[in-house]
C-alpha cells in the first residue's frame, strides 16, 4: 500500500491485477503509480488536443454570453440589436455543441483507457475523428461569426435549435453532420478498446468507467439518427437549393428527437465523474457500484422517447403521443433520485472517513477548499434545483405557463450550464495534471472560482426562472413590457434585470478565472517527474460482484431502447412523412 503525501488529491492505494511497471519509485522509498500521460502518452495527447479546442470554445462563448445578459438587460450594448441573435447562435453553438463534444469526448477517451487499462488501438483512427470533429467545428462557427460581418455571404442565425423555417448557409449543417460523425467514429474507437479488454478478460465485469461511456454512447447512437437524418436528408439538400421545401414540423421533431437525449449525453458525463472521482475527493469510497450501472441502464432505455414533450403547443402531433412523452420524462426522474442518494452517501462516507460528525456536521468534514472537490459539489447542488425546474417543463398543462418564456433558459443554465459544465471546471482541476505531468497553478484562484460561478449562476438563473413565470419571453433583443412594473425594488422587471445582468458578469468572471489557471497550469508549470496527482480510484463498497451480470448485457439494453423509440416516434413519424411530403395533401414550408 503506498504512503499518501501532503499533496495527493487521490486516496492511496494499488488496483488490483497492475504491473510493477505502472508505478514509479520515490526518493522516500514509497511508490506511487505512473500518471496516465507516462502510461498512455499518445492517448494523453490526443486528451490534450479535445480539451484545448473545448476550452477555447468555452471562452469565446462565455465572451457571448456576457454581451447577451449586458444588452438585453440594456446595461452595455457593444453591438446592434440585428447581430444580437449571431451572437446568441454562437453562445449556443460553441457552447452547447462544440465545448460539450469536445470535452466529453476528451473525458471519455481518458476513462475508456484508465479503466480498462488498455491503449487506444489505433492512433490513426483517434486522430481521424478528432479531425473530422475540428473540421466540422471549423465550418460550423466560420459560418455564425460571419453574420457579425454583412460582407461576407454566409450566415447562419438559426440558433441552437437550428430546423426549419429558420435557414443556414450550407456549410453550418455540413460542419454540424460533420461534428456528430467524428462523435460515431470516436465511439467506436473505444467500443475497439473494450472488444480487445474483453478478449483479454471473458469473464471480468465491465470496469464501471467503461461501462458508463459505452451505455452513453449507445444512447447518442440511437439519438444522433434524428437529427443527421433531419440534417442530410433534409437541410443540407434545402440549403443548397436542390429541394424547394421542407415540412417545419418534421425536420423540428427530428431535431427534439435528438434535441431532449442531448442534454443526457451533456449531464452522463457529469454523472461519471460524480460516481468514480467525487467519492475519492471527499475522501472515501462509491456508496454502490451496482446502482451506478442501474442508473446509466435507465438512461440508455428511457433518455429518446421522451422528446415530444419539447412540442407540447405544436399542432399536428397526437396529444396521446405527448402524454406519452410527458410519462417517460418522469421516469426520468427515477435514475435522477438513485443518483442524488448513490453520490450523497458516498460523500457522506468520505467525510466521516475525515472525521465528519452528526446528521449534517459531517458536511463540514469535506473539502471545500479544494476546487476539484467544491466545483463539483456545488454543481450536484444547482442540477437538484434544475431538476425541480424540469419537472415544470415536462408536465404537459403547466409547461404552458412558461414555454417559450425565460424560464427555459434559466432551466438550461442550471443543467448543462452548471451541473454539467462546473463539473468538468472541477474535474480539469483534477485532470489536467494528470494529462500534462504538471502541477496545477494559480490554485487559489482555482480553490475561489467554483463559487464566484455559483454565485452568478444563483442570481441569473433564479431571475430568469422569476421573469418566466411573469411571462417574459427567450430570445428576444429588445424586451420591453409595458404590463409589467420597471421601478419596483423587489419584483419587477428593472430588479430582475439586474440580477441578470450581475449573475451574467460574474459567470463570465468565473469561466475567465478558470481559463486563467488553466493556461498557466499548461504554460508556465514545468513538467515535474514526481508529480503526485493521479488517476488511481478506490474500489466502491459494494462492487460490480454484488449486482446481476444481466446489468452487462449491453446488447439486450439497447434493444429495448431501440423498441420504446420505435413505440414513441414510429406511428407520428410515419404521419408526418405521408402527409407533409408523400401525400398529395402535403402543405409543406415553402423556400
Amino acid at each position: 500500500m503506498a504512503t499518501e503525501h501532503p499533496d495527493d488529491v487521490t486516496a492511496p492505494g494499488e488496483t488490483a491485477g497492475e504491473t510493477d511497471e505502472q508505478y514509479t519509485e520515490l526518493d522516500d522509498g514509497t511508490r506511487r503509480r505512473r500518471a496516465f500521460v507516462d502510461r498512455y502518452p499518445d492517448a494523453a495527447k490526443a486528451v490534450r488536443v479535445l480539451f484545448g479546442v473545448a476550452f477555447v470554445a468555452f471562452g469565446i462563448g462565455a465572451l457571448f454570453g456576457l454581451i447577451q445578459a449586458l444588452h438585453r438587460t440594456d446595461v452595455v450594448r457593444v453591438i446592434p440589436s440585428s447581430d444580437y441573435y449571431t451572437i446568441l447562435t454562437g453562445h449556443g453553438v460553441l457552447l452547447a455543441l462544440v465545448f460539450t463534444t469536445f470535452l466529453i469526448t476528451g473525458l471519455f477517451h481518458w476513462a475508456n483507457t484508465r479503466s480498462l487499462g488498455v491503449a487506444p488501438t489505433s492512433k490513426r483512427l483517434t486522430w481521424t475523428w478528432i479531425g473530422t470533429m475540428s473540421l466540422g467545428t471549423l465550418f460550423a462557427a466560420s459560418t455564425v461569426l460571419a453574420g457579425l460581418f454583412p460582407e461576407i455571404p454566409a450566415s447562419a442565425d438559426v440558433l441552437f435549435t437550428f430546423y426549419a423555417p429558420l435557414e443556414a448557409h450550407p456549410l453550418f449543417y455540413v460542419g454540424a453532420a460533420l461534428l456528430i460523425v467524428g462523435s460515431w467514429i470516436a465511439g467506436a474507437d473505444w467500443f475497439r478498446q473494450f472488444r480487445e479488454w474483453r478478449s483479454a478478460n471473458p469473464d471480468a465485469r465491465i470496469p464501471l468507467q467503461s461501462f458508463m461511456v459505452l451505455t452513453t454512447m449507445l444512447m447518442w447512437y440511437l439519438s444522433t439518427l434524428g437529427v443527421a437524418v433531419e440534417v442530410v436528408v433534409f437541410l443540407i439538400p434545402w440549403s443548397l437549393g436542390l429541394i424547394g421545401q421542407v415540412d417545419p414540423l418534421l425536420t423540428r421533431t427530428l431535431f427534439w428527437y435528438f434535441g431532449h437525449p442531448v442534454v443526457y449525453f451533456w449531464l452522463l458525463p457529469a454523472y461519471l465523474i460524480w460516481y468514480s472521482v467525487l467519492p475519492k475527493l471527499s475522501g472515501g469510497r462509491l456508496f454502490s457500484d451496482p446502482l451506478a450501472r442501474v442508473v446509466f441502464v435507465l438512461f440508455l432505455i428511457l433518455s429518446t422517447p421522451v422528446g415530444f414533450h419539447h412540442q407540447y403547443t405544436d399542432p399536428g402531433i397526437a396529444s396521446g403521443y405527448k402524454f406519452v412523452a410527458m410519462t417517460n420524462t418522469m421516469f426520468l426522474l427515477l435514475p435522477s433520485l438513485l443518483t442524488l442518494f448513490t453520490v450523497v452517501a458516498s460523500m457522506e462516507h468520505g467525510a466521516r472517513q475525515r472525521g465528519g460528525e452528526g446528521y449534517f456536521g459531517w458536511l463540514k468534514a469535506l473539502p471545500w477548499h479544494k476546487p476539484e472537490f467544491s466545483g463539483i459539489a456545488l454543481a450536484g447542488i444547482m442540477f437538484a434545483a434544475g431538476g425541480f425546474s424540469g419537472m415544470i417543463n415536462a408536465g404537459m398543462n403547466i409547461n404552458y405557463l412558461i414555454h417559450n418564456t425565460l424560464w427555459v433558459p434559466g432551466h438550461f443554465h442550471l443543467t448543462v450550464g452548471t451541473a454539467f459544465a462546473l463539473t468538468m471546471m472541477a474535474i480539469s482541476y483534477w485532470l489536467v495534471p494528470q494529462l500534462t505531468g504538471k502541477r496545477l497553478q494559480l490554485r487559489n484562484v482555482a480553490a475561489v472560482q467554483p463559487f464566484v460561478w455559483f454565485v452568478g449562476m444563483v442570481l441569473m438563473s433564479n431571475a430568469m426562472h422569476r421573469a418566466g413565470l411573469a411571462g417574459v419571453p427567450r430570445r428576444t433583443a429588445e424586451p420591453k413590457y409595458q404590463q409589467f412594473s420597471y421601478d419596483a425594488v423587489v419584483g419587477g422587471i428593472a430588479e430582475m434585470q439586474t440580477q441578470i445582468a450581475v449573475g451574467g458578469t460574474l459567470l463570465f468572471v468565473g469561466a475567465a478565472m478558470f481559463l486563467a489557471v488553466m493556461l498557466a497550469t499548461w504554460t508556465l508549470s514545468p513538467p515535474n517527474a514526481k508529480l503526485r496527482v493521479n488517476g488511481e480510484l478506490p474500489e466502491p463498497m459494494s462492487t460490480a460482484d454484488d449486482s446481476p451480470r444481466v446489468l452487462d448485457n449491453l446488447k439486450l439494453w439497447f434493444g429495448i431502447a431501440v423498441v420504446l423509440v420505435v413505440l414513441a416516434y414510429g406511428l407520428p413519424l410515419y404521419s408526418m412523412v405521408a402527409d407533409g411530403i408523400l401525400g398529395p395533401g402535403s402543405a409543406p414550408f415553402p423556400v
